[in-house]
């Protein structure tokens, strides 16, 4: 039963020289770990990726950008406090939240929130827009109440109605990153810590996976005949959020929104039709596209609430892809949109029915997260143990032995599912 599966069972030794504290200065040359489902590893370059994917092939990314999400406040006492910004509330949409004028409200977590019972913190900021300052503005701040586990609803007002929050947030704000990297953020990382492809403002993490390309590898994919997609989900916070329980059936999810286009969706149609090659560059990408059968298949039933639960994938579903994702495309169709706007909190873990997804582009992932379990669920293992006779502990294993980095700036690598070996 997959809810009884052991997060212990996805431990593994990683050394914190691995984890490197800035990616490499020419974003492809990092090292890719070809995997095959026969077994044969090989290591080669990320600029080759375009040789090693089946022509024909769609690959999908995820094209969302990191937001200056960490803002930091002083005290008139000098107390500092951290406003770190989760998801928009008011207006809970996040095109609509970046184009607002002189308010909006956000979850955002707070550091040091005993030095903040009451009051307004302010904050002069120079907002920039496209690069470009404009004149400062005063900024403030307004704890209102609690928004679940420590976050808290924060209002935010500026005193300059012409300027947006996107322009605000981008003078005030910088950079998150990951934890694990133990150093603060740097300037460099507002250029390192993005996808040359990001476009839709809202995470407050990287789709890490699509750090490695490069307007030529991209070239390069367009002269092989591989057909590029791209889709929207803003990572949030929670995707570095341990598992603290001992099984995973007791691990709540976090939920994240996503978009993707009517065209794209046309294209995942006719790629499931045809049997041809769906590459998802990385785990964000890949909870995206196997959310949507299920939205698919809940439209089927009547259910219009669009979003996936964590479990769902694991009731059983007696349902058609193609079917599924028609569904969606009719449903876009009958109300007029060009987009389908959803949101999931899907569990993916040995014991779950791939559906969309034959090939993936990803990082090396920390140990005893929801993400190693995903690659292992990828790699067709059943059956989780401590031992070395499952796929992702062999992978592992040679990426350790052959001095790969890991973690968000660290390698990639490219891994097959057993049922597209033979396309």
């Amino acid at each position: 039963m997959v809810k009884e599966i052991r997060i212990e069972d996805f431990d593994y030794n990683l050394p914190d020289e691995r984890i490197p504290r800035h990616p490499l200065q020419q974003r492809d040359a990092c090292r890719l770990l070809l995997f095959r489902p026969d077994g044969v590893v090989a290591h080669r370059r990320f600029s080759e990726l375009p040789d090693l994917l089946p022509p024909g092939a769609t690959l999908v990314c995820n094209d969302t950008r990191v937001i200056n999400a960490r803002m930091t406040f002083f005290k008139t006492t000098g107390s500092r406090i951290e406003v770190f910004l989760l998801e928009p509330l008011d207006p809970a949409d996040y095109v609509l939240t970046f184009q607002t004028r002189g308010r909006c409200v956000w979850s955002c977590l707070v550091g040091n929130l005993k030095r903040w019972k009451e009051g307004t913190l302010s904050l002069t900021v120079t907002p920039r827009d496209a690069g470009k300052e404009l004149p400062p503005v005063t900024l403030t701040a307004r704890r209102l109440h609690p928004t679940g586990g420590n976050a808290h609803a924060i209002e935010f007002t500026w005193d300059n109605p012409d300027v947006t929050f996107a322009s605000v947030v981008e003078g005030a704000g910088f950079i998150p990153i990951p934890p694990y990297l133990k150093r603060e953020s740097e300037q460099c990382d507002a250029t390192d810590y993005q996808t040359v492809y990001a476009d839709v403002k809202g995470s407050v993490a990287a789709p890490t996976a699509g750090l490695h390309f490069t307007p030529e590898v991209f070239e390069n994919l367009a002269a092989h005949n591989v057909a590029v997609g791209k889709l929207t989900l803003h990572v949030g916070a929670g995707t570095f959020q341990p598992v603290k329980s001992e099984q995973i059936g007791e691990h709540p999810m976090h939920t994240e929104t996503f978009s993707v286009s009517r065209e794209l969706l046309q294209r995942l149609v006719e790629c499931k039709r045809t049997n041809s090659p769906l590459v998802a560059v990385g785990t964000t990408s890949v909870r995206t596209l196997e959310s949507l059968p299920y939205i698919g298949a809940a439209l089927l039933a009547g259910d219009e609430s669009m979003h996936v639960g964590q479990w769902v994938a694991y009731a059983g579903n007696d349902f058609d892809t193609v079917e599924a994702l028609e569904t969606i495309c009719r449903w876009l169709d009958s109300h007029g949109q060009e987009s389908l706007t959803a949101s999931t909190a899907i569990m993916i873990a040995p014991g779950f029915e791939w559906r969309m997804a034959d090939v993936l582009v990803t990082n090396f992932h920390q140990p005893q997260s929801t993400l190693l379990l995903l690659v292992s669920s990828f790699l067709g293992d059943s059956e989780p143990s401590e031992t070395q006779d499952t796929v992702w502990r062999r992978i592992y294993a040679e990426a350790m032995a052959n001095d790969y980095r890991f973690l968000s700036y660290g390698d990639a690598c490219l891994l097959f599912r057993p049922s597209t070996f033979n396309h």
